[in-house]
């Protein structure tokens, strides 16, 4: 996948190895589309001062600007974004944004269709590695979701990019619409910053999964992680 190739020029910054916590089941699936949802446009949101960057506590990067990947426009029906957190997406067209706060990291954003039957969930991650909180998301010692089936679990590391997905099935995720049965594509990826994200792709089972993978991969394709600069080089075609 081509999103692998954005990975190729990571900045030299070592992921901080931090205790593991379940601070994901804190956060994912927690919204319910409060007060601050907010349809998109092809416009950018402006990104936080330095001020307010050590505020929330992230340490920003030399290069604070707004990150471009290239002259390229996103898929037909997707649009780049540039959220107020200080990552750069490509999400459907239409779509409106929510957030809810987080324990760890940028706040956890959602994205959802007008009709809320399909979502884009993006947020940081607490543990060492993809692979790490996979493994404690899957553990007894994590809620999962009523229903919840698991159909697979892929090492996505091939020495430029280090990630894992999990799909899975679910009857019901929280604050969402009764769609039948949910199918979920969930990714976790170290990203250029050494930072530790997740993209998760939620939509209803009854008609494949086509749509749900094809949300996360564009998204993929297009993520650079806040305040960093993701140029023309970064391998994207």
């Amino acid at each position: 996948m081509n999103r692998r190739l954005v990975w190729s020029v990571v900045v030299g910054a070592a992921v901080v190895g931090v205790a593991v916590s379940l601070v994901l089941t804190l956060v994912v699936g927690k919204d319910d589309g409060g007060s601050d949802k907010k349809p998109l446009g092809a416009s950018s949101v402006g990104s936080p001062t330095p001020s307010e960057l050590s505020a929330s506590g992230v340490t920003p990067t030399e290069d604070t600007a707004s990150p471009s990947l290239s002259a390229a426009v996103p898929a037909d029906g997707y649009e780049k974004y540039d959220d107020a957190e200080g990552f750069q997406i490509a999400i459907p067209e239409g779509w409106t944004r929510s957030t809810v706060d987080s324990q760890f990291g940028i706040a956890v954003v959602n994205y959802r269709s007008a009709d809320r039957t399909r979502r884009l969930q993006v947020y940081q991650v607490s543990e060492q590695s993809p692979a790490a909180s996979f493994e404690l998301y899957l553990s007894d010692q994590t809620g999962k979701p009523a229903g919840f089936q698991k159909i697979d679990l892929e090492t996505l590391d091939d020495g430029e990019f280090t990630g894992s997905r999990l799909e899975y099935l679910a009857d019901t995720i929280k604050g969402d619409p009764d769609v039948g049965t949910w199918h979920v594509y969930d990714e976790r990826f170290v990203a250029a910053d050494g930072n530790i994200y997740a993209l998760a792709s939620y939509g209803p089972d009854s008609n494949g999964s086509d749509d749900e993978f094809a949300v996360l991969t564009n998204a993929l394709e297009w993520f650079c992680p806040p305040y960093t600069s993701c140029g023309t080089d970064s391998g994207l075609d």
